[in-house]
């Protein structure tokens, strides 16, 4: 009997979520191998030039430098806010004193049991507060980055504040953010976990195809180009970056 009530959510959810982390996995593998076939690895190296031409031209395009950076602190605020929030209204929800489960009752499938709905609340919050944690971290990156691409090229701290190091902070600021966001994303199927897990897997299935479109570059001949060579020619040409930056 207890299977009856249990086995959907046993079976649906953890595999919507092996879906979803199997897709991150290959994502990731593909941003290491063949970044040019990802937006991810388009924007990094997109990165890379922003910061060679803000360090090359600061004194004209300084201004323009801070903005762009303030535009990017907005968006992690909005999120981190956001998440925040979430996670409040659902601590709120876990220590309530009346019983979680109640408004659930009425649902066709899945278990009521209490344990499982405070497992749905636990996770959500878990999601939440580590996209939050995420979206600070990034903002830390990215407020640090605002003081270091206006650093004055002095020849005492050329050999501390390189090039290499700014793109770095830069990076690291980006990844967290896009962290923030897909922990976010995550979060929306166990929304849905509320309600039942047969909503959990199709969704999963949804997202990861939106995903898709959203993070792989779509080329009008159907082909990948030659990722290895260009990613060679990348290489010097950002060595070549770094020699007038720095």
């Amino acid at each position: 009997m207890e299977w009856r009530k249990y086995y959907l959510d046993v079976i649906l959810v953890p595999l919507g979520f092996v879906i979803s982390v199997g897709y991150h996995a290959w994502l990731w593998h593909k941003v290491r191998t063949q970044p040019h076939s990802t937006i991810i690895g388009i924007n990094a190296t997109a990165h890379r030039f922003w910061v060679s031409a803000m360090i090359k031209d600061n004194e004209k395009k300084n201004i323009l430098a801070v903005q762009t950076l303030r535009n990017m602190i907005m968006g992690s605020t909005l999120m981190a806010t956001t998440s925040i929030l979430l996670c409040s209204s659902l601590a709120a929800v876990i220590s309530s004193t009346y019983s979680v489960k109640k408004p659930l009752n009425d649902t066709i499938y899945g278990a009521h049991g209490e344990f499982m709905v405070a497992l749905k609340y636990v996770t959500l919050f878990t999601l939440f507060l580590f996209s939050f944690l995420c979206h600070s971290l990034s903002i830390r990156f990215i407020n640090q980055l605002n003081i270091l691409i206006n650093t004055p090229r002095d020849p005492e701290i050329s050999g501390t504040i390189t090039f290499d190091y700014i793109s770095e902070v830069l990076e690291r600021g980006f990844l967290l953010n896009t962290v923030g966001n897909r922990l976010f994303y995550a979060a929306l199927p166990i929304l849905l976990w509320i309600f039942g897990p047969v909503l959990v897997f199709p969704f999963s299935i949804m997202l990861v195809s939106v995903l898709y479109n959203l993070d792989f570059v779509s080329r009008s001949d159907g082909s990948r180009s030659d990722l290895k060579s260009g990613r060679k020619r990348g290489d010097v040409h950002d060595n070549n970056i770094c020699r007038d930056c720095v």
